[in-house]
């Protein structure tokens, strides 16, 4: 299985959740400015809601993805207040033809002092585990 995680984050809550998936995975996690240039299995895709949606910069990226490129999009992320962003990338990625797993991996993140610390040590250590459930 080849992987790929990329991740767009304006706190740095993403960033840090992105890392710990790439580490368990045992790629690099990079920013959605930069490319899939490799055919992946799994791309591992981190965002969050940004006034109630994803930012368009994501909704761009996935829709600048080639199906051929691209097996499947793994979703993960963190938001203060709303919770999943499956529905919202799924919607891109139909656009594209590219499936969504059906497995996400979603956390609290910290943002103007709602759920300080967020994610923390263990939000971390579950996207590690997280991601390794996909090793094959």
């Amino acid at each position: 299985m080849k992987y790929a995680v990329r991740y767009y984050t304006k706190t740095g809550n993403t960033k840090r959740l992105a890392e710990a998936v790439a580490e368990a995975l045992g790629v690099t996690a990079l920013p959605i400015s930069e490319p899939v240039t490799e055919p992946v299995d799994l791309l591992f895709l981190g965002n969050s809601y940004y006034a109630f949606s994803i930012d368009p910069e994501v909704a761009d990226f996935v829709k600048s993805l080639d199906k051929a490129m691209v097996g499947q999009i793994v979703n993960f992320g963190s938001a203060a207040m709303l919770n999943s962003t499956y529905k919202k990338v799924k919607a891109q990625a139909d656009q594209v033809g590219i499936p969504m797993c059906g497995k996400e991996f979603h956390c609290r993140g910290e943002f103007k002092g709602i759920h300080k610390g967020r994610p923390n040590a263990d939000d971390l250590k579950a996207a590690t585990a997280f991601a390794k459930t996909f090793l094959k």
